[in-house]
């Protein structure tokens, strides 16, 4: 990224890299914290997404397997794991794979942890109908027929 970008072209490009990845969340995160901190959430865009998550040298399919695996081992980060298996989905991690990381993390972060991740990848397939893990087509085409 270019230094001499501004404050607003950071924001833009964050909130354009955020739009392909999760449309839903970009503009909702930064309403839900324009009463608070806005700062907060010009922040989350312009610099997680517009400087970090923008960067050439991951995927955005590897930022998400990272960032499950993060959000796993802190624990108490529900929510934001939540909206992260979303966006793992929506860039191309299959319920098998989100699944089989999550079971990875239990080795390395506790059995407590990745069970609750685990509930948080649940209830985030079963709304999108993705249950149960195993069941559904890997071909889209397939689903047709």
């Amino acid at each position: 990224m270019s230094e001499s970008t501004t404050r607003e072209e950071r924001f833009a490009r964050g909130l354009e890299m955020l739009g392909s990845v999760n449309p839903e969340v970009g503009q909702l995160v930064v309403d839900a914290l324009a009463d608070i901190s806005p700062e907060m959430g010009h922040q989350l865009v312009a610099w997680g997404f517009g400087e970090i998550y923008s960067r050439p040298q991951l995927v955005p399919r590897d930022r998400q397997l990272v960032t499950l695996g993060m959000l796993t081992a802190l624990g108490g980060c529900e929510t934001q794991l939540e909206v992260h298996v979303h966006t793992a989905l929506n860039v191309g991690l299959t319920p098998e794979q989100i699944a089989e990381a999550l079971l990875q993390s239990a080795g390395y972060c506790g059995f407590p942890r990745a069970l609750n991740a685990m509930a948080v990848a649940k209830k985030v397939f079963a709304e999108r109908g993705l249950l149960p893990v195993g069941q559904q087509p890997t071909d889209p085409s397939a689903a047709s027929a």
